[in-house]
């Protein structure tokens, strides 16, 4: 019995199932993980990366645990870990700064004139796109900024921006001020999509009624891919195909979702979208983000805001002041892009380079349905034990509405979890 094979196909609980039975135990015994470990092909894949200690944990209580072993890392979804890989790529840039100075732009393994441009084929193959629809650049919510000024063109009659409320408060801030930029009320353009009173997550056909129902006075459906507090995987095919219909542009941050779910940026049509990379990109705290334009647009939707990186590489050191603008996204580049920040991602798409978001996404699934299995076997809410402690899981059962996120929410007060996890060597 192997398990990714037998895997496919059927859902987390039966491979439980599955496991347990051959293997004469309960579906939650210690036993089945140390199985699903051995026999997981992508186990090599985590020597890539530096795992904290316990002990070098501030919140770790030494008496409770053993500070030599590897920590419990469960928050991904807010900072990657650091690929092995990173040091010796950040040291190779230092030496070479510091052995050639100005010839550095263009020599080496990685010319920093177009160092990023050399992993973006890596980057495009996370998010599902073409090489040529991602740039690397910039943060996140400066890449949403320069998106927006070129698709967010309001009208009297279609202005308003859909979105989930309760979205990522940047990305909240950001649609917010492009509204006003423009002159428009945000409290009259923006569209918030709250779920029905009751249920914590929006249901797909919601969605889709709002957007055929107000969709002429739509201009932009900017939605999460996943949504960061709730982990719900949107419908992002869906969700572009009815936005699109009505006539509007459809846009998506996936900080949440680029490295954790599969995602086809330029099957599905998206018109564009961002996300940083340091969540399950692993680059680093405020490390290089990625910008998408689908390459239906690249000789229509034009940056409102201009740089030199923008210019053609060919010509770019010319510097004639007649610009040649690179088509789709790479047009909207502005500045050169520290090498610094290259370094620690390179090393990290390299590792997701090693397999595939396929296989990634495969056991991801089974692992999510692996806690959650343990979670209501032993934190079910019992009506014959009113006092027992419970935990309800308000990310969507369905594995095809989450990513690898599980939120939780506690019967006793969250805090006292949280500082228990933590004093155990758990980063939550």
């Amino acid at each position: 019995l192997t398990v990714m094979d037998p895997f496919i196909g059927s859902t987390p609980r039966e491979t439980l199932m599955r496991v347990s039975a051959s293997l004469g135990c309960s579906p939650a015994s210690a036993q089945v993980a140390a199985y699903l470990d051995k026999h997981d092909a992508l186990r090599h894949l985590r020597e890539k990366f530096l795992v904290p200690k316990m002990a070098d944990l501030p919140p770790s209580d030494l008496s409770l645990v053993d500070g030599t072993k590897e920590c419990i890392y469960l928050v991904g979804n807010s900072l990657g870990l650091q690929p092995k890989m990173a040091r010796k790529y950040l040291g190779e840039e230092l030496d070479k700064w510091a052995k050639m100075g100005v010839h550095g732009h263009t020599e080496g393994s990685r010319p920093w004139a177009w160092a990023e441009n050399n992993i973006e084929e890596l980057m495009a193959n996370v998010v599902g796109a073409k090489t040529e629809e991602v740039a690397l650049m910039n943060g996140l919510t400066v890449n949403l900024h320069l998106l927006m000024l070129s698709f967010y063109k309001p009208t009297a009659a279609r202005h308003k921006v859909l979105l989930e409320d309760k979205a990522f408060p940047s990305d909240h801030y950001a649609v917010e001020s492009q509204i006003r930029l423009r002159g428009f009320d945000p409290q009259k353009s923006m569209l918030l999509l709250s779920p029905r009173p009751g249920e914590e997550t929006l249901r797909t056909e919601d969605i889709l009624e709002v957007i055929e129902k107000e969709g002429d006075a739509i201009a932009v459906v900017m939605f999460s891919g996943v949504q960061y507090y709730t982990g719900q995987l949107f419908n992002m095919a869906a969700i572009t195909e009815a936005g699109q219909r009505k006539g509007c542009y459809v846009g998506f941050d996936c900080a949440h979702a680029a490295g954790n779910v599969e995602l086809k940026l330029h099957d599905w049509g998206v018109d564009f979208a961002c996300w940083c990379s340091y969540k399950y990109i692993n680059s680093g705290a405020g490390g290089l983000a990625g910008a998408f334009i689908h390459e239906k647009h690249k000789d229509t939707i034009k940056p409102a805001l201009l740089g030199w990186w923008g210019h053609d590489l060919k010509t770019r050191f010319q510097m004639n002041n007649v610009l040649e603008l690179q088509p789709g996204v790479s047009g909207f580049r502005l500045s050169n892009q520290p090498v610094l920040l290259v370094c620690p991602l390179q090393a990290s798409l390299e590792v997701f380079n090693m397999t595939s978001m396929q296989a990634l996404r495969r056991k991801s699934l089974l692992l999510t349905g692996y806690l959650e299995y343990l979670i209501q076997h032993y934190y079910s809410q019992d009506p014959t034990q009113p006092h027992k402690a419970h935990v309800r899981i308000i990310t969507p059962s369905d594995p095809q509405q989450r990513g690898c996120q599980l939120s939780l929410s506690f019967s006793v007060h969250i805090r006292k979890v949280f500082q228990e996890l933590e004093k155990r060597g758990v980063a939550v």
